[in-house]
This record gives C-alpha cells, sequence and structure tokens, in this order.
C-alpha cells in the first residue's frame, strides 16, 4: 500500500471513527487500512478490465491501477 492510501485512509479513521484509536492497537489499524484500501483498488481495476472496450487496453489500465496504489497483481 502507497503512502497516499495511507494518508487517506487515516483521515477517513479520524472522521468516520476517532474513538477507535484507542479501541485498535497500531498495527490492527493499519491492517485494517491496507485491507480496505487494496479491495477499493482492486474492484476498481476490475471495473476496468469489464469496462473497456478493447480488453488488452483495459487489462493494462487496470495493471496500471494496481501498481500506481501498490497493489500486488
Amino acid at each position: 500500500m502507497n503512502e497516499r492510501i495511507r494518508q487517506l485512509a487515516g483521515q477517513a479513521l479520524d472522521r468516520v471513527v476517532p474513538y477507535t484509536w484507542t479501541r485498535l492497537d497500531y498495527d490492527e489499524i493499519q491492517r485494517l487500512q491496507e485491507y480496505f484500501a487494496q479491495l477499493i483498488v482492486r474492484e476498481c481495476a476490475d471495473w476496468i478490465k469489464n469496462t473497456d472496450s478493447d480488453p488488452d487496453i483495459g487489462e493494462e489500465d487496470a495493471k496500471a491501477l494496481l501498481e500506481h496504489f501498490g497493489v500486488e497483481l
């Protein structure tokens, strides 16, 4: 997971569940953030692959998205 995803996940946690920091340990929060981010990025990559009219371009764009966010293929 890249740094930008960590920042966005931290902002979301701060805004939606600020008490999380007192109930979860740091490693639990990190795992939650990383898994959530991966789910979102993978969902976007799948959408790109399935909606592009050219399957080869869709595959390339999906791969580029995964690489940009540091999500393993």
